[in-house]
């Protein structure tokens, strides 16, 4: 009756919340199919064994309720459960495989009733239980050694007889009016009384539960209505191997940044989050898709042995929790920039990266074949360690660059006829080594290191309170005047970039105008709140400016004011001449590090300084930012302004094929000085940023599935 309101992770009710071992096995008995639909049976049925398919398997994380398994894992626990039998003799509980649960991400060992990770370590083991007799009401299972001795004494009782009763709702609503239990069993804290065959009760062995049945029997109420709880036989839905996970078409690796040494499981606490976000939204949003994008959590950091202890032998005493806190967290950023230990980071991820992928593939073998694709969600530094094993970027060969360009300003200057000789003799000297080198390759595996190769093409690579801005502005990259991501990352590389902030995260930086200088003056595009009605696609809204009265920066005093547009041109006109402005390497190169290579204290200053007047268009979703069309970024430079508005002499503004910033909106009430502290790590749960991932990784299978229908 009740059965049909259970919803997981309710009350645990009585519950006991150890997985004792089963000391009862039961036999598969060969029955018709059962449907229970809402815990209804049929009527006149006879009692005997639980089949499989009755039987429910459950889990339990971070000591909360239990949670049942899906019809489909549950079942195949259950066959392997007794494939094993009722007590197995030492050697063969190793001969039953594991069984493969939740979507492929954990495996099951019966022997041992625990579920553990497939694809990263944990430390907290996760207990699973046979459940066969359940309370009333929560559908939590009674602990399975007191279930095993219920049930065993129930057949032996009752094994044979028919039911009188059908667990309709009608009739399960009529009160038992009996003051008798036909039959009793004494647990250790409980005991049982079989009013009927049907009607089962528990009832607690505590002093208060027996004085409040005194009394309420006195009054003449029901003893099994006074203080015992209801509990009913066999699952309240039939386990089926139907009700089975969704294929995986997209899997999402999730890269931490710093301050992993210090909690180590903490990116599988994130990537838990994170997925327990998608699978709301994909319930509310994406239910009619037949695919899932599942998110593996990627620790590169533990592995890692660096300096060993010798940072920590040469820390000060003094206030010394906050000294180890910064050794943990902020270290990394040294460790990266070190030529010593970079080299062991990026390994370290890449090789995590990989062993992943390769291990997802073997275990899911229809995955490539069906064009499975794969997608990066990056954190903080994990976004430039990623950007840079993507790119094979390597401060190495960035420095030779420096060098060579170093010979050939030498070689444009005037030189005495010693100097000529000397630099004649190192350029061939330099091509004899290279050619030693080369040979050297042939012979044998080269020792000088490759840049890092992944095995897969990564579809979207989402940056979240990323400072890879900060780190390309300060290699060298300004902002050029073509609109397309290649500028920074080329597209045969990675399909999609995509950078999300927090406004207050103090990391954080925007790459827009790394590509386009005067994106700098156009706002981010807004996040759409999970729960707006209808939101606007994101390619389909209009630009915001930051301050639209603003005089650009890099309109010259030659040029003409009246070729700013009106308000009813496009928006975009007013900036059209940062793409000439900065065709000149030496300006460009000046204004791009004016920009993008503030100070800390300036970034923050002007930030918590915004002026407020920006908050309308964090109220409306239509007017949040710019993204052009993929058909309109693609038609040979189409000018976004009407031609009647464009001069003969004036060339089309230049426009990003795609947008890359994406802001998360603030909240109404929240604090910005508080959220500076809080915004770099409030990420992981939101269910704005959920709803965002999935709308770009599913718009594909969305796609493909309006095309083949």
């Amino acid at each position: 009756g009740t059965g049909g309101e259970y919803s997981e992770g309710e009350g645990a009710g009585l519950a006991s919340s150890e997985s004792g071992g089963s000391g009862f096995y039961l036999a598969a008995a060969a029955l018709p199919e059962r449907r229970r639909p809402g815990g209804g049976r049929p009527r006149y049925e006879m009692v005997r064994e639980l089949s499989a398919e009755e039987v429910r398997w459950f889990y339990r994380e971070d000591r909360k309720p239990w949670k049942p398994f899906i019809g489909y894992d549950s079942l195949r626990i259950e066959l392997a459960y007794r494939a094993l039998g009722p007590e197995p003799r030492e050697g063969e509980a190793a001969a039953v495989e594991p069984v493969c649960v939740r979507s492929g991400l954990y495996e099951v060992d019966v022997a041992s009733a625990e579920c553990y990770p497939v694809y990263w370590n944990q430390s907290e083991k996760i207990p699973v239980m046979r459940g066969q007799w359940f309370i009333d009401g929560t559908w939590q299972p009674l602990e399975e050694e007191e279930g095993n001795l219920i049930e065993q004494e129930h057949l032996n009782c009752f094994k044979g007889q028919q039911l009188q009763e059908s667990f309709d709702i009608e009739e399960q609503a009529k009160p038992v009016d009996r003051k008798e239990a036909i039959h009793s069993l004494k647990l250790s804290r409980n005991h049982v009384d079989w009013h009927s065959v049907d009607e089962v009760y528990l009832y607690s062995d505590a002093t208060t539960s027996k004085i409040a049945r005194t009394v309420t029997q006195k009054l003449g109420i029901s003893k099994a209505l006074s203080s015992g709880t209801r509990l009913h036989r066999g699952y309240v839905e039939e386990a089926t191997l139907e009700d089975k996970p969704p294929q995986i078409s997209h899997i999402v690796f999730v890269v931490h940044g710093i301050g992993q040494k210090m909690d180590q499981g903490r990116i599988i606490k994130n990537t838990a989050m994170m997925r327990d976000a998608a699978r709301k939204i994909e319930e509310k949003y994406f239910s009619d898709l037949s695919t899932l994008v599942e998110f593996l959590p990627v620790e590169w950091r533990s592995k890692l042995t660096l300096d060993g202890d010798t940072v920590d032998s040469i820390t000060p005493d003094k206030v010394r929790g906050l000294r180890d806190m910064l050794n943990s967290s902020a270290m990394d950023i040294m460790y990266y920039t070190s030529p010593l230990y970079r080299d062991e980071l990026v390994k370290g991820l890449q090789q995590e990266l990989n062993r992943l992928y390769t291990l997802f593939c073997a275990r899911n073998p229809e995955f490539e074949e069906k064009g499975g694709k794969v997608s990066i969600v990056s954190h903080s530094l994990g976004c430039v360690i990623t950007y840079d094993i993507m790119t094979g970027w390597n401060p190495v060969r960035f420095y030779e660059h420096l060098l060579q360009k170093e010979e050939e300003e030498l070689q444009d200057r005037w030189m005495s006829y010693e100097e000529q000789r000397l630099l004649e003799e190192l350029h061939i000297t330099k091509n004899r080594l290279k050619e030693i080198r080369e040979r050297l390759r042939g012979l044998k595996a080269s020792t000088i290191s490759e840049p890092p190769v992944l095995k897969f093409k990564v579809e979207n690579f989402f940056c979240m309170g990323s400072p890879l801005a900060v780190f390309l502005a300060l290699r060298g990259i300004r902002p050029g005047n073509s609109g397309s991501q290649d500028h920074i990352l080329p597209r045969t590389i990675c399909n999609r970039l995509l950078n999300i902030f927090h406004p207050t995260d103090p990391v954080a930086y925007r790459l827009e105008p790394l590509i386009l200088k005067h994106y700098s003056n156009i706002s981010p595009i807004q996040i759409h709140w999970y729960s707006t009605v209808n939101p606007l696609p994101y390619e389909c809204m209009k630009p915001s400016f930051l301050n639209p009265t603003k005089e650009p920066t890099s309109v010259t005093e030659s040029e003409s004011v009246s070729t700013v547009p009106s308000p009813t041109t496009s928006p975009v006109m007013v900036r059209r001449h940062y793409g000439e402005s900065i065709t000149n390497i030496g300006k460009a190169s000046i204004l791009g590090a004016a920009s993008i290579g503030k100070g800390l204290g300036g970034m923050l200053f002007s930030r918590f300084g915004r002026s407020s007047t920006a908050t309308p268009q964090t109220l409306e979703a239509g007017k949040d930012g710019a993204e052009e069309d993929d058909k309109k970024a693609t038609t040979a430079g189409v000018p976004l302004l009407p031609h009647s508005s464009s001069s003969s002499f004036l060339e089309p503004a230049v426009e990003l094929e795609h947008r890359i910033d994406f802001e998360l909106r603030e909240g109404l009430v929240e604090s910005r000085y508080w959220s500076t502290v809080t915004s770099h790590t409030a990420y992981w749960s939101s269910l704005d940023i959920a709803f965002f991932l999935l709308t770009f990784m599913y718009k594909h299978d969305q796609e493909d599935t309006d095309k083949s229908s």
